[in-house]
């Protein structure tokens, strides 16, 4: 038949679109899986605690400045009142905070997501409260403050399991709420107004045994801030506007210390002015990323290895495995002179497709290294046997199994990197063609050609 090449070629085609679909489906399954993770994360987060960010402590006090001013002439002469309210704010001039955060592990069926119970000692030192003396900006006008509050503010209140606080030695009861309305969450203790304008040293204590989800993040809100923190998880995620001074991580645990000082942050400048705090989902990335908020520095208690991360980056390389097995499959039927008819080509693809599918459903219930391993081993098992027949003979099979082996292995070296993977690939991509093309270099592809097409 003169066209059964044309014939074959089209037919290819056709396997290889059918192909594409299939992987097309299985990434959509990918990608479902992922949602229903992030389903359980949100579930755990209003079930428990969200992540949370420490600002505090902070003592602030709420003033309302009145003046009368005179409206209208002769005997419809009056005053008008007009008010302006504020609040002062003091921030301390030393910040210390000492934590360590004990992970418990919560799960909403098979999806498990990474809570943490952190008990953090944080203290505090002004060396004087004068920016709490209120200045007048009218004149002959009436000012009135209300007492002085100690705050302690985070993302989400329903964290806070107990808190405790002692100023110059004496305990202070914390109640809920701020009385800050840009950070209204977390707690506070009214001071007496004596503190107002006081001119020697004040210190506090805070005790805080605080929950949250994934994500832990500090504001510098001290003249010099030094922050402590301690945990059992090995895979810490460094983020936010600075990096840790000192860091140690081992198979233990880290721990990593922050040493700031306000000629290297604005957030003083910012909280004095009440701007929202960057969080975990706002964090700056870059000069001008993010503009309006206050600096944070932050740890994510995030597993590395995000199963449907690693398979959803497997399968966009699931196109180059069929080609590349294709390829293979190619060479030996026109090296071989043997018939391989499209169906089995399709059989092929699909085994090769399944790979993916097993991936992701494995990697739910094992560890994600062992359930490649699994699923790889499966199929090149089946790809050996089937190649055995389809290639007419054990020691045409066994070669073709042992490169799809080294595609599965290369497919994993390139998911374990993050820096090299595109050279690595491309390393590997240059290998194959340069194989392939060594391979065949005195075919003669005319007279092979002819040949198919009389048969």
């Amino acid at each position: 038949m003169k066209n059964a090449v044309l014939f074959k070629l089209l037919s290819l085609v056709g396997v290889v679109v059918m192909l594409v679909f299939g992987l097309g489906l299985i990434s959509e399954v990918v990608r479902d899986r992922q949602h229903y993770r992030d389903e359980a994360t949100r579930s755990v987060t209003q079930s428990l605690a969200g992540s949370q960010t420490l600002l505090g402590p902070i003592i602030h006090s709420a003033c309302v400045e009145t003046w009368d001013v005179p409206t209208g002439t002769g005997a419809e002469r009056a005053l008008v009142e007009q008010r302006r309210e504020f609040i002062l704010t003091a921030l301390p001039d030393s910040l210390d905070v000492q934590g360590n955060a004990a992970m418990q592990e919560r799960a909403r069926g098979l999806h498990k997501v990474n809570t943490y119970a952190l008990n953090a000692k944080l203290s505090a030192r002004w060396s004087n409260l004068e920016s709490l003396k209120p200045s007048a900006t009218q004149k002959n006008s009436r000012m009135n403050c209300g007492a002085p509050i100690v705050m302690l503010a985070v993302d989400d209140a329903r964290g806070i399991r107990t808190a405790s606080a002692v100023l110059d030695g004496q305990s202070y009861k914390l109640k809920p709420g701020t009385f800050y309305p840009a950070y209204a969450k977390g707690v506070h203790a009214a001071l007496p107004d004596a503190l107002r304008g006081r001119t020697d040293e004040l210190t506090a204590n805070f005790e805080l045994e605080l929950l949250g989800t994934e994500r832990l993040s500090i504001v510098p809100a001290g003249g010099n801030t030094v922050v402590q923190l301690k945990s059992p998880w090995p895979h810490p995620s460094f983020g936010g506007r600075f990096l840790p001074a000192e860091r140690t991580v081992t198979e233990q645990g880290f721990d990593a210390r922050w040493r700031l000082s306000a000629l290297a942050s604005t957030a003083q400048a910012d909280l004095g002015q009440g701007k929202p705090v960057c969080g975990a989902e706002s964090e700056p990335t870059g000069p001008g990323a993010v503009k309006g908020c206050v600096d944070t520095f932050s740890v994510g208690f995030i597993d590395p290895v995000n199963a449907y991360s690693l398979s959803d980056r497997a399968t966009k390389y699931g196109l180059l495995f069929v080609a590349l097995t294709f390829v293979a499959v190619g060479l030996f039927e026109f090296m071989k002179r043997l018939r391989v008819h499209p169906v089995q080509y399709l059989l092929v693809g699909s085994a090769l497709c399944i790979f993916f599918l097993l991936l992701v459903s494995l990697s739910e219930h094992l560890p994600f290294n062992l359930s490649y391993a699994v699923a790889a081993s499966a199929c090149v098992l089946l790809l050996t046997y089937y190649a055995s027949h389809m290639l007419q003979g054990i020691w045409r099979g066994l070669p073709f199994g042992l490169g799809i082996g080294l595609l599965y292995g290369l497919l994993f070296t390139l998911l374990q990197l993050e820096q090299t993977a595109l050279v690595v690939g491309a390393i590997a991509l240059f290998v194959v063609l340069a194989v392939v093309m060594v391979l065949t270099r005195k075919v003669d592809w005319y007279g092979r050609l002819a040949l198919k097409a009389e048969a």
